[in-house]
């Protein structure tokens, strides 16, 4: 297995998954916390650390085994950004998995070929898996329309890249409708 490790940001468990509750779905909180398990779980037995502001979330975390991060910055792109700064010396490359997969199965073996990767989300515009070599001058911009600034910041960087479409982790929860069988 190459020196590659997974990190999973997480935010607060209680004001995760807004979306969801302006959906009124119910016991958001427990299903934050549940698919976060599932992810940690499932990126074993690969090197796993979760970046947080959440001393509860990084609690959790360590009962499931993971390293923690706590991050000294908020926001999806910077905490990301601020963790691959960090974690570039001790690793080759980064596969940063958003805590809200409904299928992570297969993280903890998942051999990404050289250069970037990028699972886009199920809607074809997001990026809910991204493997990025450690040491790049990479930024990170997640949000809506993510994919395509992804692939943009590889070329800009003149590194290959390619992009999965029919993974099982394009699958992430952020809206109710996200809860049905795809």
């Amino acid at each position: 297995m190459s020196n590659d490790v997974v990190v999973v940001p997480i935010k607060h468990f209680d004001v995760a998954k807004e979306r969801l509750r302006l959906g009124h779905v119910t016991e958001v909180t427990r299903l934050a916390r549940t698919l976060a398990e599932g992810v940690v779980n499932a990126a074993s037995p690969r090197p796993t650390v979760v970046v947080s502001e959440s001393e509860d979330v990084l609690r959790f975390a360590e009962e499931l085994g993971a390293e923690v991060l706590l991050s000294n910055v908020s926001g999806l792109n910077e905490s990301v950004q601020w963790s691959y700064e960090v974690l570039t010396p001790r690793f080759a490359r980064l596969i940063v998995v958003h805590g809200d997969l409904r299928f992570p199965q297969g993280l903890g073996d998942f051999e990404p070929e050289p250069g970037i990767t990028v699972v886009a989300d199920h809607h074809g515009q997001g990026t809910n898996v991204m493997v990025v070599p450690t040491g790049l001058d990479f930024h990170f911009a997640y949000g809506p329309g993510s994919l395509q600034r992804h692939i943009e910041e590889a070329e800009r960087l003149n590194v290959a890249y390619r992009v999965l479409r029919d993974s099982p982790w394009r699958f992430d929860v952020d809206e109710a409708s996200d809860l049905e069988d795809p």
